[in-house]
């Protein structure tokens, strides 16, 4: 039984450019922040991030763990970002102990660091960077299934006001970011948005319904051009195994010239 969560699907941006006052961010660095603000302030804070991948679930356990600066050929500033929230070494053994319940095999790792799927989220929406973070990885055959049972798994948690936050895109085509923005990829861009946002606010869907249409995800309206790869999306599937439930709630923002989107579900 879930006890006390919130769960939140954030689009984090390009690399550290929410930090570096980027214009084209200004909507989502301001959507972050009244976030952080808005949601009631959790006692620790998981953190799914598109940009971690391992054979198994695999969970930082560092006391004090350093960030991983995991971008190129940003400013030198991008380099010297902070966020010295300090980890959870027994929450970390607890996710591992609850994954292994539920016949999912999952490692601790001392070494990593937060990666910026990570800290650029936090450092908006908690900068004080007071409350104890952990990272849980992507398993790198990203099977959407997998990802759903994954969070299914993090809702049997016994830890109360827990934020588990998924960091991700909902659009996430690199090509297109840097591409002119034409009518031609705005509908494209807007029909799978589309699609997203009626699948997982929709509450005429029972949760197989649900369920169903997140797994086979590709066959969506333009699926595929908006993540060519989909390790992206995934942190929203595991977000939606650990509700199994419509989102409460969904915003939109404009980053890169692109829509993206947001997605809370609220304590129950």
């Amino acid at each position: 039984m879930m006890k006390s969560q919130q769960v939140i699907f954030v689009s984090h941006g390009g690399g550290p450019l929410p930090l570096l006052g980027d214009p084209q961010h200004q909507e989502l660095t301001m959507q972050l922040r009244q976030l952080g603000s808005r949601i009631a302030k959790p006692t620790a804070i998981l953190v799914v991030s598109a940009h971690w991948e391992a054979l198994q679930p695999t969970v930082t356990s560092a006391a004090q763990p350093a960030l991983l600066y995991d971008y190129y050929g940003f400013p030198p500033e991008s380099y010297q970002l902070t966020y010295p929230a300090p980890g959870h070494p027994q929450l970390a053994q607890q996710i591992v102990a609850t994954l292994h319940k539920h016949g999912i095999t999952a490692t601790l790792d001392a070494q990593r660091g937060l990666d910026h799927g990570v800290f650029v989220p936090l450092k908006l929406m908690f900068p004080t960077a007071a409350i104890p973070v952990v990272q849980l990885s992507l398993k790198a055959n990203l099977d959407p299934q997998q990802h759903i049972d994954l969070g299914q798994a993090l809702a049997d948690l016994e830890y109360e006001n827990l934020l588990i936050l998924g960091s991700g895109f909902s659009f996430h085509n690199m090509r297109a970011f840097f591409a002119p923005q034409t009518e031609a990829t705005e509908r494209r861009n807007q029909a799978f948005e589309n699609w997203l946002k009626l699948t997982l606010t929709d509450t005429q869907l029972n949760e197989s319904e649900r369920q169903q249409r997140l797994i086979h995800w590709e066959q969506a309206p333009e699926a595929r051009f908006c993540h060519p790869r989909e390790e992206h999306l995934l942190p929203l599937l595991v977000c939606y195994g650990a509700t199994r439930r419509a989102a409460d709630s969904y915003q939109m923002a404009r980053t890169l010239g692109r829509t993206a989107g947001m997605f809370i579900w609220s304590k129950r």
